[in-house]
């Protein structure tokens, strides 16, 4: 999960409830879902002959961090405050590695290419996702029926972000989590928040080394993304300490190879950081807006619910199906590159899942895809 993401991404349709059903608030077309029920009738490709998996992708080069006057007070820091053994962390950085590509991946795209929520969804959206979702879904039920007993999250929602992050485990990510965080605490690109960036890298860096510690793991061994995220669920070190649950009641937190942890982390992450199990299952709201522009204030406010429905509807914001009254809401805008840009109201569960990943684009896609496995499931 990146810094939100990190750590957001980051609510939900409850459609496997019973009486609530796919409407006029579904973002997914009839297209999508017709596309997905096939999906799910089809027999399954045969499996290709697997190769053992590399290692790991990116060795990265050889640089001197031992003796970088930043690298060696960070160290101290490291021994003075957590009581690590300096001649450890020595030999640990020895063996560190400078990933360029983390490097590259963190600079910002070229400007100039309009956002596609269409192009962006499909990604997400599609048959091998679904499907891998079903089979998520029925292999973990009952890890997801406690989940959203004991933190009020809809299944399909962790569903949901499970299957974007990582497609149910498949894409965790083979850059070691040491060399990306080292990578990026020190030697981040130029730009005009390189010095906070590096400062939250340190903080990451600093958290893996504990959470290592803590469970007994080589933190060499530790695999994730180019940003150092981790596990099925894409957490970043500083969310593991914080949010993650031993949900499968073994002793030790896994996000790596325990389903049951990564669904219970999944839900704890999202109930501290706003979601409340009692808001309406329904989180977004189909509108058009008026010609008047007067709308267009509400835009770009943050990620959050600050806005009563008669404001909206005063500016022109019409709902395609009546939202709750006495709620709170933010105006969205997915942008469609050269078609019309679609809105929506969101309610304060779906900027809940922002905090996972802090994209309009990222929680509805979650949202999505969760009602899609959903209604798939429901067949």
């Amino acid at each position: 999960m990146l810094p939100i993401k990190t750590s957001a991404l980051l609510l939900s349709l409850s459609l496997c409830l019973p009486g609530v059903h796919a409407g006029e608030n579904s973002n997914i077309s009839a297209a999508d879902r017709a596309r997905a029920v096939r999906a799910a009738k089809s027999p399954p490709a045969r499996p290709a002959a697997k190769k053992a998996p590399a290692k790991f992708d990116f060795e990265g080069e050889f640089v001197d961090y031992a003796n970088w006057k930043e690298v060696r007070a960070f160290l101290d820091d490291m021994s003075a405050r957590h009581g690590f053994d300096r001649a450890e962390l020595d030999t640990l950085i020895g063996k560190v590695r400078y990933v360029d590509a983390t490097v590259q991946l963190m600079k910002p795209a070229p400007p100039g290419k309009p956002k596609n929520w269409q192009a962006y969804s499909a990604r997400f959206i599609e048959p091998v996702r679904i499907n891998a979702g079903v089979k998520f879904w029925d292999e973990n039920a009952e890890a997801l029926a406690r989940a959203e007993r004991e933190y009020g999250v809809p299944a399909e929602i962790i569903v949901g972000i499970i299957g974007v992050e990582t497609v149910y485990g498949r894409n965790t990510g083979r850059f070691r989590v040491l060399d990306a965080l080292t990578t990026l605490a020190f030697s981040y690109p130029e730009s005009p928040t390189r010095a906070a960036r590096m400062e939250f890298f340190k903080g990451e860096l600093e958290n893996a080394l504990l959470y290592a510690r803590k469970d007994g793991i080589d933190p060499l061994t530790l695999l994730g993304s180019y940003a150092g995220a981790i596990g099925l669920p894409q957490f970043m070190p500083s969310s593991i300490m914080k949010y993650a649950v031993d949900f499968d009641g073994d002793g030790h937190i896994d996000l790596r190879n325990s389903t049951a942890d990564a669904i219970g982390s999944v839900a704890h992450f999202l109930v501290e950081h706003g979601w409340r199990r009692d808001d309406p299952a329904i989180s977004v709201y189909r509108v058009t807006v008026s010609a008047n522009h007067a709308w267009e204030k509400f835009i770009g406010q943050g990620l959050q619910a600050n806005y009563r429905l008669e404001e909206l509807q005063a500016a022109g914001v019409s709902a395609v199906a009546a939202p709750p009254p006495n709620m709170l809401f933010g105006l969205i805008d997915l942008q469609n590159g050269s078609e019309a840009t679609e809105y929506h109201l969101a309610t304060n569960n779906f900027f809940a899942i922002t905090q996972y990943n802090r994209s309009y684009f990222y929680a509805m896609s979650v949202i999505d895809l969760g009602k899609a496995i959903s209604q798939v499931r429901a067949r």
